[in-house]
């Protein structure tokens, strides 16, 4: 029999355990509470970091790159992204083979690359996603599978302009060309995004937003989409026909300085990766350096007026064709005897030409070269452009004075002839040149008396004249002013007689020029005289030109037609 205070007894001291533990266990409870939120707080943060926070980056748009019309030249467009949490893909268990299918992989590969990155949690899969595709992809549900924004670059122009314009790489950078030389200027600054995502690896909550993308600017050129259009389509159509290897057309506003077309030949697709080839992304008219022939003959005879030696008609003997500067033999193409300056011009002598820069000092000379910006770059800051070569005067041996007076022993670029020209077509100013749409041009710097400029031009009319060696580069109606060129080119250790450079440089209308255009064609292995390849390429493009830009005409019709009386140029 059991005793009653015994039992009461034993009640109190249950009563009593019982809540000394909850006691205990609520105590316990505030304790690791406090030290969870006091002593292991940064810990425990770190760690729903790592596992639930991530730091997402807004990428900013690139800016567009239009023409002067505002034609756009290179735009962005929206893509996604495909992206994977390994470490989430992994925990989850989750179904190779899905992924597997949407990206065209074998289950293999894919295994390889998410066990080489199980201990990361970003690894790209697929890049430039279209939206809809992306959505698609999201909406499987499969675990660590998440979608970046992105943009992708398009060229409306495709090959017409991709060695100026340029290309960007799979991160949006630019690559080359004006996306290379303006790439601060179009890229913009990223933003970034803090987001939880759930234990599927899938963003559920925005948390907050660091840092706002800012857009790139938009870049307007100095470029005419028609213009560079129409100069593409003429380069491509002669150097097919003719079988040359490569070339390049630059179209040039004089007074300003811009740039108004500069098209090469062999091109690339910027739009498909496929198509390129590292010798076609070359903007040929801005790196490639060659020797320009008797298209440099203006410049040595612009040097002759200005010593004040020599006027228009003043008369060189160019005896019969042949002259000899030590063991170096120069030749004409016929023997014009004696000929006055126009004349040598017109006919293209390079005796004559010699002769002339013989008599000149070798320190007068090369100066009158580099005042017209010869063996320096044109102010563009386009990548890669070559600044050509102009050896310093007492580095001239009797026979490079002679010859650099028609084009050999100098190297150039299409890029600088061009700004050569321009100082003959704008009165004698020599301004930079630009790929930028200009409000208020340059101030230029004076190189030649603008009554000198004047009086060459006219000189180079007769060049176009039907005696003259660039006839083909007439334009009905208007006056041409302009510089014929054939140079061998130097292979092996000595000059090729089987392979040529083709140039024509001009300008029109010749009173008061509007436009100058450099055609070079290399390579040449048909018709290789520069009146007979180079010089239609520039008719046409000079003629688009100055419809396109509604110029007048500077003469009316003639009843008969002109008379075509030689066609070649000497060539050394």
């Amino acid at each position: 029999m059991t005793l009653p205070g015994r039992s009461t007894q034993s009640t109190s001291i249950r009563w009593f355990l019982l809540i000394a533990f909850f006691a205990l266990l609520g105590t316990g409870l505030i304790l690791r509470a406090l030290w969870l939120e006091l002593g292991a707080r940064t810990f425990l943060l770190k760690q729903m970091a790592e596992r639930d926070l991530r730091i997402l980056t807004l990428p900013a748009h690139r800016g567009l790159i239009v023409d002067r019309h505002g034609e756009p030249l290179a735009v962005s467009a929206p893509v996604e992204d495909l992206c994977l949490d390994p470490r989430v893909f992994i925990r989850e268990r989750a179904d190779w083979a899905p992924l597997a299918r949407m990206l065209g992989w074998p289950e293999g590969r894919l295994a390889r690359v998410v066990e080489a990155s199980r201990h990361e949690y970003f690894l790209y899969l697929r890049r430039d996603l279209d939206p809809f595709r992306a959505e698609n992809i999201l909406d499987r549900g499969i675990p660590g599978v998440f979608m970046v924004p992105a943009d992708e670059r398009f060229y409306p122009a495709g090959a017409i302009a991709s060695q100026l314009v340029g290309y960007t790489n799979i991160d949006d950078q630019g690559q080359g060309g004006l996306e290379l030389e303006f790439n601060r200027w179009l890229r913009g600054r990223d933003g970034r995004m803090e987001v939880i995502q759930n234990g599927r690896g899938q963003s559920v909550s925005v948390v907050r937003i660091i840092s706002r993308p800012q857009p790139g600017r938009m870049l307007r050129t100095s470029l005419d989409l028609r213009l560079q259009y129409l100069a593409y389509r003429a380069l491509r159509n002669e150097i097919s026909k003719e079988n040359a290897r490569s070339g390049s057309v630059v179209v040039v506003s004089p007074q300003s300085g811009e740039i108004l077309a500069m098209a090469s030949f062999p091109s690339f697709n910027p739009n498909n990766r496929a198509t390129f080839i590292p010798a076609h992304m070359r903007a040929r008219a801005a790196t490639d350096m060659f020797e320009p022939g008797s298209s440099f003959k203006p410049f040595t005879i612009s040097a002759a007026l200005v010593s004040g030696r020599y006027e228009p008609w003043s008369l060189v003997n160019t005896g019969n064709g042949v002259f000899r500067v030590g063991d170096y033999t120069i030749r004409d193409d016929a023997d014009w005897g004696i000929i006055n300056l126009t004349t040598l011009l017109e006919k293209s002598s390079n005796v004559g030409a010699a002769k002339i820069a013989l008599s000149l000092p070798r320190h007068y000379l090369w100066q009158a070269y580099r005042d017209f910006g010869f063996g320096q770059t044109t102010g563009t800051g386009f990548p890669g452009e070559s600044p050509g070569l102009l050896h310093r005067w007492f580095e001239w041996p009797p026979a490079a004075h002679a010859a650099i007076a028609y084009g050999y022993g100098v190297s150039v670029t299409a890029l600088q002839l061009a700004r050569a020209y321009s100082v003959l077509a704008d009165g004698g100013i020599r301004r930079p040149l630009t790929f930028l749409d200009l409000v208020h041009p340059p101030r230029g710097r004076r190189v030649i008396p603008a009554r000198l400029a004047h009086t060459l031009r006219t000189m180079l009319e007769t060049v176009v004249s039907p005696a003259g060696t660039g006839f083909r580069a007439q334009i009905p109606y208007y006056r041409v002013a302009g510089k014929t060129g054939t140079a061998r080119l130097f292979i092996h250790g000595h000059y090729s007689r089987r392979v040529y450079n083709s140039v024509f440089a001009g300008m029109a209308p010749a009173g008061h020029p509007r436009f100058v255009v450099i055609v070079i064609i290399k390579h040449a292995t048909r018709a290789y005289f520069g009146g007979l390849v180079a010089a239609p390429v520039f008719a046409k493009v000079m003629q688009s030109a100055l419809r396109l830009y509604g110029v007048a005409p500077s003469h009316w019709p003639k009843s008969t037609p002109p008379i075509i009386l030689n066609d070649r140029e000497p060539v050394s």
